[in-house]
């Protein structure tokens, strides 16, 4: 047993000390944003939305995510990440308090959106910032330890959140997410200050190439979308389809959701460096991480035995595990061809549109086809990323680029 613990902090060896303080920001900022995964239950339960009205909110929630990345990557490369990051976190904690006095259909589509458009430009100005802080041999294990603190939050947040509607109500969530966002501007504030951290790794490079020009990146970049609407899934349709067929309770949604962020930080960190020594490439990774996460749609339709939940949520947590870090550092790679902003900020995007076709699509084939058949059709859909995956690694092999 210490051998196994020894192995598993040495992992976590080698990687600066500015990337642990962006993970712990990220952690104090993630740990809030419980209002997220019980958005959908909130709308429909509590403010009596219909599933369409839901889902148009939804659309404006994805719109929002997609303005804000964009924004946020041209942001970046004009004045810098740090600027970026702390604006973004401060005014996103009011916002969120704001966003709990708002109730009608036409004011939570325009406050969602806003919401979200400042809270996204965040997301391309933290990876800029996690790169240039990073070894280049690092940069994979970097993005895994951001995302072992996303998950960390995330296990927590959700339980926390079930709590909070439990005893004192939906609004408690908006107040918890503003305070943990003005909270984390303070620490970063405090300890990422460029002019004391110093950039480790400059993705600067001389006559960028246009990420417009890229075509490998846009194969890639469209398998991502595709990637972003299934897995998406889990934060939308899903706890849904938890309470109403399954009759989970939102404290029960909130802790199998919470098993996902848990499994990834235990098992995350290891699994990676693993991966990482045994030379597969990055989009090998991410084919493999789709095909686990698509699979996981399959299994909820074999059977009604409510332990099918937890299997597949093991299924999406693996995939997301082995997907998310290594498509990301594939995006890194590229980036070092052009603006690193512009590249991140893209990659950032792909989720961010997910979000806008993923929630409202999803929620609106659940009201056309019932809920077996959204799985079968996000499966199929899924198959589509992964053919896109496999015509994208064997272009890149042509080109001598495969990493």
């Amino acid at each position: 047993m210490k051998t196994l613990f020894k192995n598993y902090i040495d992992t976590f060896k080698g990687l600066s000390t500015e990337v642990w303080w962006l993970a712990l920001i990220t952690f104090v900022n993630r740990a809030g944003t419980m209002v997220i995964p019980f958005l959908t239950l909130y709308l429909k339960e509590d403010l009596k939305f219909s599933l369409t009205e839901v889902s148009l909110i939804m659309a404006a929630f994805g719109l929002g995510s997609v303005a804000g990345s964009w924004i946020g990557g041209k942001l970046t490369d004009k004045i810098g990440y740090y600027k970026v990051m702390v604006r973004s976190l401060l005014s996103t904690g009011f916002l969120f308090i704001v966003l709990q006095y708002l109730n009608t259909f036409y004011s939570l589509c325009i406050g969602i959106f806003l919401v979200m458009t400042v809270a996204d430009t965040f997301r391309p100005a933290m990876f800029v910032a996690m790169s240039v802080y990073s070894k280049p041999e690092n940069k994979t294990r970097s993005v895994t330890l951001i995302r072992l603190a996303i998950n960390l939050g995330f296990s927590a947040g959700p339980a926390v959140g079930g709590l909070i509607i439990t005893f004192l109500g939906y609004s408690g969530l908006f107040w918890v997410d503003g305070i943990t966002c003005i909270l984390a501007t303070i620490l970063l504030m405090m300890v990422l200050n460029p002019r004391v951290a110093k950039p480790i790794d400059n993705l600067e490079i001389e006559n960028p190439v246009s990420i417009y020009k890229d075509k490998p990146f846009w194969i890639f970049f469209i398998a991502m979308i595709i990637f972003g609407i299934i897995f998406m899934q889990y934060f939308s349709t899903m706890p849904l389809y938890y309470k109403e067929v399954h009759g989970l309770t939102e404290l029960q949604i909130g802790i199998l959701l919470g098993l996902n962020g848990f499994f990834i930080f235990l098992l995350e960190m290891p699994l990676i460096k693993w991966l990482e020594d045994s030379k597969y490439s990055k989009i090998g990774l991410t084919l493999l991480g789709l095909l686990l996460t698509t699979i996981s749609f399959y299994l909820l339709n074999i059977t009604s035995w409510i332990g099918i939940l937890i299997i597949g949520m093991l299924f999406v947590t693996v995939g997301e595990m082995i997907g998310f870090p290594f498509s990301n550092a594939f995006a890194m790679d590229r980036a070092k061809k052009g603006k690193s902003g512009e590249y991140l900020s893209m990659y950032v995007m792909a989720f961010a549109i997910a979000n806008v076709f993923g929630h409202s699509g999803g929620l609106k084939l659940v009201a056309t086809v019932g809920y077996a058949n959204t799985w079968y059709i996000m499966a199929g859909l899924g198959l589509v990323g992964i053919l896109l995956l496999l015509y994208l690694k064997r272009v890149l092999i042509s080109k001598n680029e495969l990493t």
